[in-house]
């Protein structure tokens, strides 16, 4: 089986790190489009770049929105990820450097030079994808599938407002713009990430038989680990590692459903909420795969493979 062809909306971050990882250890990755989201720009793309040196590979990476569409973002993630957005471990200098092609462009074109090809994955706020989508309303029916991590389907998001989670939180109109602009597409949220967390005293088994890349890993985690553990989330939460799963392989999906989802926009505790029509109340096109349950063995084996660790039994 050919690998697929991904194209990566990112912004790195310790769990898009472990994604990108992913990435380059399933398939062909024909470029990173970086957005702010966890931390700013300028820290985002520096990630990028010291991701792609990791991997060894020469996969393009392109710069693209310092801030969301509308309004200034309430909050980053700094605090998870660390103020450099891998755990502040001071990195040298990566000798990968970045296109002066803005993402949004890089996007269309590369849509454009594969037709039908490329699995779009959105580890990101939604911001670069959203201008592309302004840009050219045409993009959806180039891409083979669009992969979100993104939402919370019945409220219990990651933010300071209650029911939302961070990628759609930080910019809820890219968000609102991508959802209806895109007639079908698969819904990675943040409550299934919780039930699919790894057990901690597994994922520290692959650490410690994986390559240099484990070895990367476990340095940049230790501040979201922390962070994880004083707010009582149980287990190692990879977010962003399971929608690239979904991504690579569709066949990890156990359970779905197609509903609409749309995006609370004006809600002075619930902007930013995905909101699910479960019972299509209103008789609008179902266009989101909500992904309910997957594969845990064989997402185990996948993030082992990017570790360079044994495949667990």
């Amino acid at each position: 089986m050919s690998k697929p062809q991904l194209l990566i909306d990112t912004d790195p971050g310790v769990d898009d790190a472990l994604a990108i990882l992913m990435a380059h250890a399933h398939a062909d990755v024909l470029g990173l489009s970086i957005a702010a989201g966890n931390v700013g720009l300028s820290h985002t793309v520096r990630n990028a770049r010291t991701l792609v040196d990791l991997a060894g590979a020469t996969t393009p990476v392109f710069a693209g929105c310092p801030t969301p569409l509308v309004r200034l973002p309430e909050e980053d993630a700094a605090f998870v990820h660390g103020r450099d957005g891998l755990g502040d471990v001071g990195f040298p200098e990566p000798m990968t450097g970045v296109k002066g092609e803005h993402a949004a462009l890089a996007l269309l074109r590369l849509t454009r030079e594969h037709p039908g090809e490329i699995t779009l994955v959105a580890l990101a706020p939604l911001t670069n994808l959203a201008l592309a989508l302004k840009l050219d309303p045409g993009l959806p029916q180039r891409v083979k599938r669009l992969v979100v991590m993104g939402g919370a389907v019945t409220g219990h998001g990651n933010t300071g407002r209650v029911p939302a989670e961070f990628n759609v939180g930080f910019d809820p109109e890219a968000a609102h713009i991508v959802f209806e602009g895109f007639p079908d597409f698969d819904l990675v949220d943040w409550e299934l990430t919780l039930r699919h967390a790894f057990d901690e005293a597994d994922f520290d088994e692959w650490l410690a038989e994986g390559d240099r890349r484990a070895a990367f890993f476990g340095q940049v985690f230790k501040v979201a680990r922390e962070t994880n553990r004083r707010s009582g989330r149980r287990g190692i939460i990879a977010a962003d590692a399971l929608a690239m799963a979904v991504a690579i392989d569709p066949s990890v999906v156990l359970r779905s459903e197609r509903r609409h989802v749309g995006v609370e926009l004006d809600g002075r505790l619930t902007r930013g909420a995905t909101v699910v029509d479960w019972n299509n109340r209103l008789k609008l096109p179902e266009h989101a795969n909500v992904v309910l349950e997957l594969d845990q063995a064989k997402f185990a084996a996948m993030v082992c493979r990017a570790l360079g660790a044994e495949k667990p039994t």
